[in-house]
C-alpha cells in the first residue's frame, strides 16, 4: 500500500467487497466523500490492486471550469471503452443513446467493470442526467459506480443533492465517508523527515494531503506556514523552463491530453522530469496530471494576474488549432483571457453542445457570456440568442433571468417585423411568467400571442398559442373560456396533425370541464395522456398525470391517485423530467399528509422546496401544515411565503389550499379573528364557481368560527361537518383513509365516549395541538377521567423511535395484528412489518408483548390517569 495512504483499510476492504458482488451480478453505488485532501483520489488509486483479476476499472473526472464540460468524465472514458460508447459520448446530442451505451459498456465482459467519477460535485448537468439513468440499474449490473465528492462544498440547492437524494433510494450503496488521519498515523509519516508530529498535526489538522505537502517540504528548514507555502516550496530548486511549464499546465483545469501537453510546452514532455520526480505531476504517455487539485490550484493561484492571463491565452491559442476541442474548455480560456472576440464566436456553439446533452445549467452560463457581447450580433441574431438563454433559464428555473431574456427577445422581434418569431416568443413569455408566478403578465403575453399569429397562417402556432390561453384560462378558474379556447385548440392541432398541442389541448379542456363539476371532464384528461404516451411526449404526458392526480386528490380519491403516482414517478423520472418529478413529489406529499404520514409528508414536500413556483407553494403549505398538526414551530414562517406566491398566481388552487392551512393554524390557536381574515376572502371567491373543493374546508373552518356562510349543500365530509353531520363526515374521512381529519369529525360528537376514541387517535398520530383542544373540551364537559397523552419527553425520539413507529407502536400495544395497524394508518401491511421489526430491534424486545411491556415503562404509551379510553366518564 501507498505509505500516505494510512487509516483507509475498511474503506478498501468495503470496495474489494462490493467489486466482487458486482463480479456475481450484484452492482451497487459508492460514495466516497469527504474534504478537500482528504484522500478520496488516493483511495481511487489503490482500488486496482485489490480488484478481481479481470475487473475492468474506469475513472473519470469532473473539472473545476468556469462552464463545465458537457458529459466531461465520460469524455475522459474515450480510448479505454468500447467504440459505442466513445462516439456517443463525443457527439453528445443524443442523451438517451448515450445512457444505453454507458450501459452496454458496464454490463458487458469481463466482469465486473469499476466506474470511478471523481469530483462529482464539480459535475456537468448532462453527467448528472446519466449517473441518475445508471443509479437506478446498478443493482441489475455486474458492475461498481463509485463517486467521490467533497461533501463540505454542498450547499442546499447544489445540483449534486438530486443525485445523493437518488441514491439514497437505492438498495444498494456504501456510504464511505473519509475522516482526517490520527496523530498515531501523522507520527509515522513525520518520522521520515525528522519534524515534530505534534506540530505537523496542529498546522494539517491531520489532512492527509497537508500532511504531505508539509513532510515534502521539510527539507527546506521547517515547517511553512501554510499548506500553499508548503505546495510553492516544493517548486523551489526546479529549473527555471520546468516551472514555466507547471505555471502553463495548472492554468488547464483538468488532465492535460498528450497532443495539447506538446503544443504548449515547447521543450517537450521532458522538462517536466524534475516536476514529476518531486512528486508534483503524474505523467503517463496519454496526458499529464496534477497529482492533486490542490496542488494546481496553488501554483494558479500564486500566479501575477498579467501571467495568469498569458497563460490562458497560450492555451487558448493550443486549443482552437487542435480539432475537435471542447468549444467549453475554448471559451473557459477565453474567459480567463478575456479575448471577448473569442467568446462571442465560440460561446453560442458551447452552450449548444451544452443545451444538446441536456446540461442546461452549463448552457445557460454559456449564453451568459455571450450575451455580454450583445453588441457583436446582428438584431435577428441576437433575437436568437435571447430566445435560448430564456428557454435554458426557464428550464434550470431562473425564472428573473428567463423573464427578462424572453422580453429583450420580444422587443427585437417586434422591431424586425417578422409576425411568425414573435407570436412564438409572445407565447414563449406568456409561459414563463407562469412560470415564475406572475399571473397578470402571463395573461396579457398570452392575448397578444394570439392576435399576432390569428391570421398569420400557420395552425401549428396557433394552436399551441390558444391552448397557452386555454391552460391559463384554466388555472384561473374561467372554466368556460378556458373549453371554449381549448376545443378550438384541439381542432387547429388535429388539423396541423401535432399530437403534443393536441395532448396540452385536451388536458386544458378535460381539466377546466372537471373543475367545474363535470366528471365527463377526467376522461379526456385521461385521454390527453394516451395521446402523449402513444406519441412519446414524455413531457406532456406528465403534465396530464401531474393535472389528472390533482384532480383525484382535490376530490378525496386517494386510492384512484396511488394508481396513478408510481407509473407518473417512474416516467418522469426515467425521462429525467426533475421539475415534473419533483412536482409529482408534492402531490405525493399531499397523499401522505392525507394519510397523516407526517414524515413521508415532509420528505417528499421537500422535493418542491426550490424555485419552480407551481411546486414551491404547495410544498410549503404541506410542511407548514405538519408542523401546524403536529404542534412545532416554524409553520407561519412558512405560510406566509406560500401566501405570498399564492396571491402573485391568482390561482385558487393555489390561494384555497393555503388559505385553509391559515384557517386550520387560526383556530388551534384560538386566533378566530384571524381564520376569518384568512379563509373569507378566498371562500367568498371559491363560492361563486361550480365544483371546488375549497369552499367546502374552507366554509367549515368559518363555521367553527361563528362566521355565517351560505352553506354547501355536497357531500364533502367539510360540508357534513359544517352542517353538522359529523357521522356522515367521520364514515367519508375513514372510507378515503384519511386518520386526523376522522378524528376530527369524530371529535364534533356529542358523545364523551366518541370524543374519548378521537382523542386515542390523535394522541396516536402525535396531533399534540389537536389533542389538547379535545382535552379542555373533554374536561368543560365533566368527563373525570382523561388519558393525559404522550409524554413531552418521549414525543421526540424516545429509544430512537420514529414518529411513524410511534403510531404502530401504539397500535401494536393495543393488540392490533399488523394487518389491522395498516388499515388504521392507511399503508400497506410489508410497510407495517418492516416498522414493527425495526421497533422490536430499537426496543430490545423478543416478542410484542415484551415490546409493548417496555414501551410502557419508557412511558411511550402514554401515562392515563385512569382508565383507558372506553371506561367510565
Amino acid at each position: 500500500m501507498d505509505r500516505w495512504l494510512l487509516e483507509r483499510e475498511p474503506e478498501l476492504t468495503r470496495l474489494t467487497a462490493a467489486a466482487r458482488d458486482a463480479a456475481d451480478g450484484s452492482g451497487s453505488v459508492a460514495l466516497v466523500f469527504g474534504e478537500a485532501g482528504i484522500g478520496k483520489s488516493s483511495l481511487v488509486k489503490a482500488m486496482p490492486d485489490r480488484l478481481p483479476g479481470k475487473a475492468r476499472i474506469l475513472v473519470g473526472q469532473c473539472d473545476d471550469l468556469a462552464t463545465r464540460r458537457p458529459l466531461g468524465p465520460f469524455r475522459d472514458l474515450v480510448g479505454s471503452v468500447g467504440a459505442d460508447l466513445a462516439r456517443a459520448v463525443m457527439e453528445g446530442g443524443d442523451r438517451h443513446r448515450v445512457y444505453e451505451a454507458l450501459h452496454g459498456e458496464l454490463a458487458g465482459t469481463p466482469h465486473p467493470a469499476v466506474l470511478v467519477v471523481e469530483d462529482v460535485h464539480w459535475a456537468d448537468e448532462a453527467s448528472l442526467d446519466a449517473l441518475r439513468f445508471l443509479v437506478r440499474r446498478m443493482e441489475q449490473l455486474p458492475a461498481l459506480l463509485v463517486l467521490t465528492y467533497r461533501d463540505d462544498e454542498l450547499s442546499r440547492g447544489h445540483p449534486l443533492r438530486h443525485l445523493l437524494g437518488q441514491v439514497s433510494r437505492t438498495p444498494r450503496v456504501h456510504r464511505l465517508p473519509l475522516a482526517r488521519l490520527s496523530l498515531d498515523a501523522v507520527r509515522t509519516l513525520s518520522a521520515s523527515r525528522r519534524l515534530d508530529p505534534a506540530q505537523v498535526y496542529e498546522v494539517t489538522s491531520g489532512n492527509p494531503f497537508f500532511v504531505a505537502e508539509i513532510v515534502a517540504a521539510g527539507g527546506t528548514g521547517g515547517v511553512p506556514p501554510t499548506v500553499v507555502d508548503a505546495v510553492l516550496a516544493r517548486l523551489r530548486g526546479l529549473d527555471a523552463a520546468t516551472v514555466d511549464a507547471l505555471e502553463q499546465l495548472a492554468v488547464v483545469p483538468s488532465a492535460v491530453e498528450r497532443p495539447l501537453v506538446d503544443a504548449l510546452l515547447t521543450d517537450g514532455v521532458a522538462v517536466l522530469a524534475q516536476a514529476e520526480q518531486r512528486g508534483l505531476l503524474a505523467v503517463v504517455p496519454e496526458r499529464v496530471a496534477f497529482r492533486h487539485e490542490l496542488i494546481r490550484r496553488a501554483v494558479a493561484d500564486s500566479l501575477p494576474a498579467a501571467r495568469r492571463i498569458e497563460l490562458n491565452r497560450n492555451a487558448l491559442t493550443a486549443f482552437v488549432a487542435r480539432p475537435g476541442s471542447d468549444a467549453a474548455r475554448i471559451v473557459h480560456h477565453a474567459d480567463q483571457a478575456g479575448d471577448l472576440d473569442a467568446i462571442a464566436r465560440y460561446g453560442p456553439d458551447a452552450a449548444k453542445d451544452a443545451a444538446s446533452t441536456g446540461a442546461h445549467r452549463e448552457a445557460a452560463a454559456q449564453l451568459r457570456l455571450v450575451l455580454r457581447e450583445r453588441h457583436r450580433y446582428g438584431p435577428a441574431e441576437l433575437a436568437d440568442l435571447l430566445e435560448r438563454h430564456a428557454v435554458e433559464s426557464y428550464t434550470i428555473a431562473d425564472s428573473a433571468a428567463a423573464v427578462t431574456a424572453q422580453r429583450e427577445a420580444v422587443a427585437l422581434r417586434r422591431s424586425l417585423g417578422d409576425t411568425l418569431a414573435l407570436g412564438a416568443d409572445l407565447r414563449w413569455l406568456s409561459r414563463i411568467h407562469w412560470w415564475a408566478g406572475d399571473a397578470e403578465p402571463a395573461q396579457e403575453a398570452a392575448r397578444e400571442a394570439v392576435a399576432v399569429l390569428e391570421h398569420a397562417g400557420d395552425d401549428r402556432l396557433l394552436a399551441l398559442a390558444v391552448s397557452n390561453t386555454a391552460q391559463l384560462r384554466m388555472l384561473t378558474d374561467r372554466y368556460t373560456e378556458a373549453v371554449e379556447h381549448g376545443e378550438r385548440a384541439i381542432t387547429l392541432a388535429r388539423k396541423a396533425d401535432d399530437a403534443a398541442i393536441l395532448s396540452h389541448a385536451l388536458n386544458n379542456v378535460g381539466t377546466a370541464r372537471w373543475r367545474a363539476g363535470d366528471p365527463g371532464g377526467r376522461l379526456q384528461v385521461e385521454e390527453s395522456l394516451d395521446v402523449a404516451l402513444a406519441a412519446g411526449e414524455v413531457e406532456h404526458a406528465c403534465r396530464s398525470y401531474a393535472n389528472l392526480i390533482w384532480n383525484l386528490l382535490d376530490h378525496l380519491q386517494y386510492a384512484e391517485a396511488d394508481v396513478f403516482l408510481p407509473p407518473a414517478m417512474d416516467l418522469a423520472d426515467r425521462a429525467e423530467h426533475l421539475g415534473f418529478l419533483n412536482y409529482l413529489h408534492v402531490e405525493l406529499a399531499i397523499r401522505r399528509l392525507a394519510a397523516a404520514d407526517w414524515e413521508d409528508a415532509e420528505k417528499q414536500a421537500e422535493y418542491g422546496m426550490h424555485d419552480f413556483v407551481p411546486a414551491r407553494c404547495p410544498a410549503l403549505t404541506v410542511l407548514a401544515r405538519v408542523r401546524t398538526r403536529c404542534g412545532r414551530p416554524g409553520a407561519a414562517e412558512l405560510l406566509t411565503e406560500a401566501r405570498e406566491i399564492a396571491v402573485r398566481t391568482r390561482e385558487l388552487q393555489r390561494t384555497g389550499p393555503v388559505a385553509a392551512a391559515l384557517a386550520e393554524a387560526a383556530w388551534l390557536r384560538g386566533d378566530l379573528a384571524a381564520l376569518v381574515a384568512a379563509a373569507r376572502p378566498v371562500h367568498t371567491q371559491a363560492d361563486r364557481l361550480p365544483g371546488v373543493p375549497y369552499r367546502a374546508e374552507l366554509g367549515y373552518w368559518l363555521t367553527k368560527a361563528g362566521h355565517p356562510v351560505h352553506l354547501d349543500d355536497s357531500d364533502h365530509p367539510y360540508a357534513l361537518q359544517a352542517r353538522g353531520q359529523w357521522r356522515e363526515a367521520a364514515a367519508v374521512w375513514q372510507e378515503a383513509g384519511c386518520p386526523y381529519e376522522h378524528a376530527g369529525a369524530l371529535a364534533e360528537s356529542p358523545d364523551p365516549a366518541d370524543k374519548l376514541t378521537a382523542l386515542a387517535a390523535l394522541d396516536t398520530l402525535g396531533a399534540e395541538p389537536r389533542a389538547q383542544l379535545l382535552r379542555t373540551e373533554l374536561r368543560a364537559i365533566g368527563v373525570r377521567h382523561i388519558p393525559r397523552g404522550p409524554l413531552a419527553a418521549t414525543r421526540e425520539n424516545p429509544a430512537g423511535l420514529t414518529r411513524r413507529q410511534l403510531q404502530v407502536m401504539r397500535l401494536l400495544a393495543e393488540g392490533l395484528t399488523n394487518a389491522e395497524i395498516a388499515h388504521r394508518l392507511v399503508v400497506s401491511v410489508r410497510t407495517v412489518d418492516n416498522h414493527v421489526r425495526a421497533i422490536l430491534d430499537k426496543l430490545d424486545a423478543p416478542t410484542r408483548r415484551h415490546a409493548a411491556d417496555r414501551a410502557t415503562r419508557l412511558g411511550l404509551l402514554g401515562e392515563p390517569e385512569g382508565p383507558l379510553p372506553g371506561a367510565e366518564t
